[in-house]
């Protein structure tokens, strides 16, 4: 399996999830286990608003596999938002492995994507959900239009 951090524009710490278990055309699986020395470790654990952190590095993950599968790199992309973000615990236990799941919803022409994403943990019990959108411009050109649009 392809190493998280080949398909993902993120590097060192920033690269929040372990471990690809399964991909496919329309979903990714991915797993991460909450350690004391993470990003976002309290004394009580990873908040439980990570969650949408995993979801989202999992739809870079799927994004990046896509790119890759052509013969591309993995590009940037945008959580534009999430709704309806239900999350069961505070916080995400540390030493305890979490499920990350995400399947594609729509994906259009322009770059704009939702998806399904949940995280279970070990026993696959629902920890959080949510849905995701997403925009990818497709080029590196777009990107820089976008951002000398921001500057102006």
């Amino acid at each position: 399996m392809t190493p998280i951090a080949d398909l993902v524009p993120h590097q060192g710490p920033m690269c929040l999830l372990d471990t690809l278990v399964e991909h496919g055309e329309e979903h990714l699986i991915a797993t991460v286990t909450p350690r004391h020395d993470d990003l976002f470790a309290t004394t009580d654990g990873i908040p439980g608003w990570v969650g949408i952190e995993w979801l989202a590095q999992a739809v870079a993950a799927w994004s990046g596999d896509r790119a890759k599968a052509a013969g591309g790199n993995p590009r940037i992309g945008f959580l534009l938002g999430s709704r309806r973000y239900r999350c069961q615990v505070e916080h995400f236990a540390f030493d305890q492995q979490i499920r990350v799941e995400v399947t594609l919803d729509y994906l259009a022409d322009n770059g704009l994507a939702a998806f399904r994403g949940c995280v279970r943990d070990a026993e696959g019990q629902a920890l959080a959900e949510a849905m995701l959108n997403v925009f990818e411009p497709d080029s590196p050109e777009a990107l820089n239009a976008m951002q000398e649009d921001s500057r102006s």
